[in-house]
């Protein structure tokens, strides 16, 4: 009997979605980090009643409230910092630093640093709207500001506390009063990391603060390369004697860690505590397996568990990679986080979008053209770019054009590009020095171009799978035509310089030179594009095998494992397609099983199709296996059940796709 404690090999995992009644789906009852793929610096966590919120650093990105009710699904539901606020700056490295939202007096409030001072945005509930920023003052009775990366605390008593950073030399905490400002009371814990002791904890940075069983525990980063410390004391105090020794937050004795694909974990959350007595934390990290290859993406949300002994000490489960146990709550039918299609209907851009850096209002519309995204330049050298995180290692991104050229340095299309801003994949619509209509696909060094004899309406496809990128065009969204060859766009995944300005890679669409451009639509992951098998957004029982000949399958496939695919749009009124048939690629030197294919939960959600995969002779020997689906539309997480008989392995996938019925 295969061990259902698995290591997966893959470096982006995590899952979930809704309960029926009081029953988990089995695709809920177990999880793997992380639970936001794609970059989530510095995050916070709160809870308000039934609800959990986090946010954290999105540097010259705009910033993103994420919300949730079972920890484990995410969506985000506010951009609590506008990007048309005048001192929001647009540089790398820049922006909102930290940030944490929590219910205090009847008011959601974030309050975020920028440009090393401290500020707050309140509203009547998170979604918005949110006022504008106000800065707080630096409080006479501390000798430093109150610099970034801070957190907020609310005691049992109803005070709330500024948990301040501001240098490698100086911790605090700071009393506010109702309207967010210094009372004059605060605790100076200079003594924690002092200059005269050649700063012990490297920067102690990111500091959090919450109450256990009459404790405060105060805990925070050794610095961005990894370590988390925490102590604790039984009375709210700067007296250096009432706290503990700070000890390591993780446990760093799991025999695993050395594997651990999300390793040294640091800038963690506050604990937060559920009705059934478990405690939880989210924090950020890099992927730093395999070379650093995939640290491009930045550090990733994951969630742990924190567990207390008899003595009260604190230890939080270490990052490994395994299925865990999920916390015992409904998911509230969110679907996984990762980025969704948009067909911009709405009045207002979905807060899952960021912008790049100010951006004044007047260069976004959903209005003027109904249905249709305008974006216009910010100048002409600056391009204006909406922008989701790149958080997954194989997608297809699609999107409708209208764009009429004046000049070589018109450009209007899809692009992917790293924290720094200066590394860009992208597919788009230009002119050459001719004049004449070409689509270009370029990164780096390498540029590819073919006429574009369609006309300004175009159809624009970015398939990802792994390092390498593929660009197509289409008159219709149906016939793609390839521009150029694959490119591998491997230096931009990769660690880069300058911690890639503090932030993930983006994807998204943008538009540069003179000349506005109106998006119909934003696809991320097309049912209609092969999706590979070995990149599941959440897992069960299954890993990653590479075969001798370079090629990557899922494996270790045995009865009743699964594995999720988030974000599969199949088509509505806007996209006009609809799926009648699935086709598997897969190996089987057995005598096989089927695939069970489910949208959005396992037994909970809905069946669309069962796909019989048969002996192949070998794990080389790949086939193509179809099966007839129900009709599909709407966007889905999609669910492969594997069923056969215990003991046996099924079989090996390399991809699937679904075709137009």
């Amino acid at each position: 009997m295969k061990k259902k404690i698995t290591t997966i090999l893959i470096g982006l995992c995590s899952l979930f979605y809704p309960l029926t009644g009081t029953a988990q789906s089995t695709s809920f009852k177990t999880f793997m980090n992380p639970v936001i793929p794609g970059d989530h610096s510095d995050c916070t966590l709160t809870k308000v009643g039934d609800h959990f919120y986090t946010t954290g650093s999105s540097f010259n990105p705009t910033p993103v409230i994420y919300h949730s009710t079972d920890l484990i699904h995410w969506e985000a539901i506010a951009q609590p910092v506008s990007a048309a606020w005048s001192s929001y700056g647009d540089a790398p490295s820049g922006g909102c630093w930290g940030g944490q939202i929590v219910y205090y007096n009847n008011k959601y409030w974030d309050f975020f640093s920028r440009a090393n001072a401290m500020h707050f945005v309140v509203a009547d509930k998170p979604e918005g709207p949110w006022s504008m920023p106000v800065k707080v003052n630096n409080p006479s009775q501390l000798p430093f500001g109150l610099g970034y990366d801070n957190s907020v605390f609310i005691d049992n008593d109803g005070k709330w506390y500024l948990v301040v950073k501001n240098g490698q030399a100086n911790n605090a905490i700071v009393e506010l009063d109702t309207f967010g400002q210094p009372t004059g009371v605060v605790y100076n814990l200079a003594w924690l990391n002092p200059d005269n002791e050649n700063h012990p904890y490297s920067w102690a940075e990111g500091p959090v603060m919450w109450k256990h069983n009459g404790y405060y525990y105060y805990s925070f980063a050794h610095d961005v390369s990894g370590g988390q410390k925490v102590m604790r004391s039984k009375t709210l105090t700067a007296d250096k004697s009432a706290w503990t020794t700070p000890v390591d937050m993780f446990n760093e004795n799991d025999p695993n860690k050395s594997t651990a694909i999300f390793g040294r974990p640091n800038h963690s959350s506050a604990a937060v505590e559920l009705s059934d007595g478990t405690c939880w934390v989210v924090h950020p990290v890099w992927a730093r397996a395999n070379n650093n290859e995939w640290y491009g993406q930045g550090r990733q949300g994951l969630l742990n568990q924190v567990r207390y002994d008899s003595e009260n000490n604190v230890v939080a489960d270490y990052p490994v990679n395994m299925v865990k146990k999920a916390p015992l709550l409904p998911s509230g039918g969110i679907p996984f986080m990762v980025p969704k299609s948009d067909f911009f209907t709405t009045e207002k851009l979905n807060p899952e979008w960021s912008f790049w850096g100010y951006t004044k209002t007047s260069l976004v519309s959903l209005s003027d053209r109904p249905d249709w995204l305008r974006l216009t330049p910010k100048s002409l050298t600056k391009a204006n770019t909406v922008i989701k995180t790149d958080a997954e290692h194989n997608y297809s991104l699609i999107t409708r054009l209208d764009f009429k050229p004046d000049s070589t340095s018109d450009e209007a299309g899809i692009r992917i590009m790293n924290g720094l801003e200066n590394l860009f994949a992208k597919i788009y619509s230009t002119i050459n020095s001719k004049g004449e209509k070409i689509i270009c696909f370029s990164f780096d060094q390498v540029h590819y171009e073919i006429e574009n004899n369609i006309g300004n309406i175009v159809w624009l496809k970015l398939e990802r799978n792994n390092h390498e990128l593929t660009g197509f065009f289409s008159q219709d969204g149906v016939k793609w035509m390839p521009v150029g060859n694959k490119i591998n766009v491997e230096t931009l995944d990769r660690f880069t310089s300058n911690y890639n300005g503090w932030c993930g890679n983006r994807q998204g669409l943008y538009v540069q030179g003179t000349k506005y451009a109106d998006f119909d639509l934003y696809i991320y992951r097309d049912a209609y594009s092969p999706i590979l098998a070995e990149c599941p957004a959440n897992q069960y029982g299954t890993m990653k095998t590479v075969l001798s000949n370079g090629g990557a399958l899922l494996d270790d496939i045995h009865n009743n494992d699964w594995a999720l695919y988030a974000g599969v749009e199949f088509g509505n009124k806007n996209y006009n397609k609809k799926s009648g048939n699935i086709s598997i690629s897969a190996s089987c030197a057995t005598k096989g099983g089927k695939v069970e294919v489910w949208l959005d939960s396992i037994g909970t959600g809905k069946k669309i199709a069962i796909c019989n995969i048969k002996n192949t002779g070998n794990l080389s020997n790949v086939k193509t296996f179809t099966a007839k689906t129900i009709p599909t539309t709407g966007r889905h997480d999609v669910y492969l059940k594997f069923v056969g008989e215990n003991g046996d392995k099924l079989f090996a996938l390399k991809d699937f796709v679904f075709t137009c019925k």
